[in-house]
């Protein structure tokens, strides 16, 4: 399997590109998911709806300004202006999640909705989104990993590799439904799903991205793996507190 190409069609002398295509698809889903499930949380449709207002355009410049501050030196410091370019792909979605987070936190202490209720309601959409916005990667030719011989190889250059984009798109296409299946039938406490949300992704964002060969990189380490235990890590604290909190 190998990208047709970045560009989906063009309008005059646009060219639109399936990277925005399916960012925009993946946001639009996942805010329909979060307001069709709205009222059985205790949350007003049209407050998830103003929360989606401020949340995605601050996610996607914390997402942009995340990769740009880990690729400074290799590809963004002796041509600064192409850091505002994003359509040929460069966004972290470590970044994304936490402006976005920090941002719906904001929103919600203003508004006095509880942000745990907020963030449960919301991640299984940002599963769904992250699933279909990973296939940007795959178009634009990004994010995947190192050589392989195994039959769903992509082909990147001439050569075999991991489609990392697709492990990821899976995973998180499954954590979306096993988030939804928790909130619906096993749901003990407040920022239960996020919490899992957490440990999920962070487990298998650690295990993908040391199959990857352009990982953002903190010094020696991989930044995403570090992010990642330290998610992990702390997923799991919460977990256990907010769930004997709730037995007290």
């Amino acid at each position: 399997m190998e990208s047709p190409g970045p560009i989906a069609f063009t309008i005059g002398t646009m060219e639109i590109r399936w990277y925005g295509i399916l960012i925009a698809t993946g946001a639009m889903l996942a805010t329909l998911l979060a307001y069709k499930r709205a009222p059985k949380r205790g949350i007003q449709p049209d407050d998830v709806l103003d929360l989606v207002l401020w949340t995605l355009p601050i996610g996607i410049i914390g997402a942009r300004v995340y990769y740009v501050i880990f690729s400074w030196n290799t590809l963004y410091r002796y041509d600064p202006m192409e850091a505002f370019n994003i359509r040929e792909g460069g966004l972290a979605i470590h970044g994304g999640l936490i402006f976005g987070l920090v941002t719906a936190w904001a929103i919600c202490r203003k508004k006095n909705i509880p942000f745990l209720s907020m963030a449960d309601l919301i991640l299984p959409g940002v599963a769904l989104a992250q699933c279909i916005g990973r296939w940007g990667n795959f178009f634009n030719s990004e994010a995947y990993g190192r050589p392989t011989n195994l039959p769903w190889a992509i082909v990147v250059n001439g050569q075999h590799v991991h489609p990392t984009f697709l492990y990821e798109s899976v995973w998180c296409g499954l954590l979306c439904l096993f988030l939804l299946y928790v909130d619906n039938r096993h749901r003990r406490f407040s920022g239960q799903i996020m919490c899992l949300y957490g440990i999920l992704y962070s487990a298998e964002r650690f295990f993908v991205e040391s199959l990857r060969t352009d990982s953002l990189m903190l010094g020696p380490f991989r930044q995403a793996m570090v992010l990642s235990a330290f998610v992990f890590v702390g997923s799991v604290i919460l977990y256990v507190f907010l769930k004997r909190r709730e037995e007290n």
